[in-house]
């Protein structure tokens, strides 16, 4: 992907930045779940972002995966498949960061890293 604008590769440098605090994270002996679902929902974010970067887009400032993910599909039509993915994700974006309203646990933050690594997957495979 060195081939791409260097604002798309600063977009996906910082989501890289992101899948590698969740690597880190899943090899600690102790997890941080609300961390790794809060990077999952960051690197999507990230990536979803320099696609429209890519595609001449100024991304909206916007943590809303589906609303993102909306705008992406005005460029490519077969992104809704994604959908599913975002709307899980999305709400990672806040809730992880209180203790008050949300705390994931293993099971939420693994499906968390396979939402992220699909979308990941499909925006590399556009780029």
């Amino acid at each position: 992907m060195s081939n791409l604008p260097p604002a798309v590769q600063a977009w996906i440098q910082k989501a890289e930045n992101d899948l590698k605090t969740i690597r880190a994270s899943l090899a600690s002996a102790d997890p941080a779940w609300d961390t790794v679902c809060f990077h999952a929902q960051q690197a999507a974010e990230k990536y979803l972002k320099a696609y429209l970067v890519d595609q001449g887009e100024l991304p909206p400032r916007t943590h809303d995966l589906g609303h993102l993910l909306g705008v992406c599909e005005d460029f490519d039509v077969s992104l809704a498949s994604l959908e599913q993915d975002c709307e899980s994700l999305s709400d990672y974006a806040v809730e992880t960061r209180y203790p008050d309203i949300f705390e994931p646990d293993e099971p939420s933050a693994r499906r968390a890293i396979a939402a992220a690594e699909r979308i990941v997957q499909a925006i590399q495979s556009r780029l």
